[in-house]
């Protein structure tokens, strides 16, 4: 077998043995966490960052050309071109065999092995049983803090807030700030980037991505400026090696929690009191439907926004597929990715935020 063969072949076998033993060892996966990660994602991260525009995105849709036209070419020339049938198969499957191991390496270097590792949760807070009481002392003091900065923060003529800041520097020095106690956040933080295709993103209630292939970390650039706070300390929550994405949640509410600038607080804030609310309901909890009357008009003006408003009807002509088909596909897509990564629960393991959340405030159970 020839080299350009037997190259990318070692490399998917490799990827496939280290995707395993971070799965099945946590002393590796926390040793490859602590690490090796930092050395191979920051000169990463800082390369691709580079790039104006996503690196990640550029081969995503490099890869739909490839399999759109590369595809039915090399049929048509196994089929019409006899003479160069050896050489028009062996040319596919060389390149077909060093995407898919350049894929493997960079999915398992760069996440899978990651899943394996001590959750974020489990190094700095102790896992407790909540009660309902506890769940709605926690609405009211979200609530209460959400009130107290709606009224600090820049508003609008619609009286909604309005953000004013330097949005990518405020993150960066949350996320610094929070590493003086959670050493893994330490370290390069590139740029964010949008994605050209934000519609697409739109379409599936996405507002940020994280690219293991390129180590980057991109937004929906049409979504309300005033969530990318949140957002963004999200996707630099993953740059740093944390997968789950109730960890990245919660440490995202860690950072904007600690941040000098209220803007970013709030916007913090507003993210887990949504997620709490939504528990509130979910859990049919009566008693605390009361604390709803306790939002101030402002923080009602701000919170569930995602998109500008019009949004859909002025982008229409934008689409190809129908959202709801988009919706889900991407939703089971990202379902099945999740459960094969350990995450028993799928994307419903987002709401698990809101235990974090409880287990910060009421560490132990008090």
């Amino acid at each position: 077998m020839k080299k350009r063969y037997i190259i990318p072949l070692i490399v998917i076998a490799f990827s496939a043995a280290l995707t395993a033993v971070g799965r099945l060892s946590t002393g590796f996966a926390d040793f490859y966490a602590d690490v090796i990660f930092p050395v191979i994602s920051t000169p990463y991260a800082f390369l691709s960052g580079l790039l104006p525009i996503s690196l990640g995105e550029l081969m995503i849709i490099a890869a739909l050309l490839i399999f759109g036209l590369g595809i039915p070419l090399m049929i048509i020339l196994l089929i019409f071109a006899k003479k160069q049938r050896k050489r028009t198969a062996a040319v596919s499957l060389t390149a077909s065999l060093w995407i898919l191991s350049f894929v493997c390496l960079t999915e398992a270097l760069n996440c899978f092995a990651l899943y394996g590792c001590t959750r974020f949760s489990e190094r700095f807070f102790t896992a407790s049983e909540h009660d309902n009481e506890e769940l709605k002392e926690l609405y009211a003091i979200l609530i209460n803090e959400c009130n107290e900065l709606a009224v600090q923060v820049p508003r609008d003529e619609n009286n909604r807030f309005k953000i004013s800041i330097d949005t990518v520097e405020e993150c960066r020095k949350a996320m610094k700030k929070a590493s003086e106690k959670y050493p893994q956040l330490k370290g390069y933080y590139p740029k964010p980037k949008p994605i050209m295709f934000s519609y697409f993103m739109s379409q599936t209630s996405t507002s940020g991505m994280y690219f293991p292939f390129s180590m980057e970390a991109t937004y929906n650039n049409d979504m309300l400026p005033e969530i990318m706070p949140e957002v963004i300390c999200h996707e630099y929550a993953h740059l740093k090696g944390f997968m789950q994405e109730d960890e990245a949640n919660f440490i995202s509410f860690i950072a904007t929690l600690g941040s000098d600038e209220p803007q970013v607080r709030y916007s913090g804030y507003l993210d887990a009191l949504e997620y709490v609310h939504n528990q509130i309901y979910e859990n049919e909890i009566v008693s605390g439907y009361e604390l709803t009357n306790m939002i101030s008009p402002e923080v009602q003006n701000d919170w569930f926004r995602f998109l500008p408003d019009n949004y859909w009807e002025e982008n229409a002509e934008k689409e190809l597929i129908s959202t709801e088909t988009v919706e889900t596909v991407y939703d089971t897509a990202s379902d099945t990715s999740m459960k094969l990564n350990g995450v028993e629960d799928g994307v419903k393991s987002y709401s698990r935020m809101v235990n974090l959340l409880l287990d910060y405030y009421f560490p132990n159970g008090d």
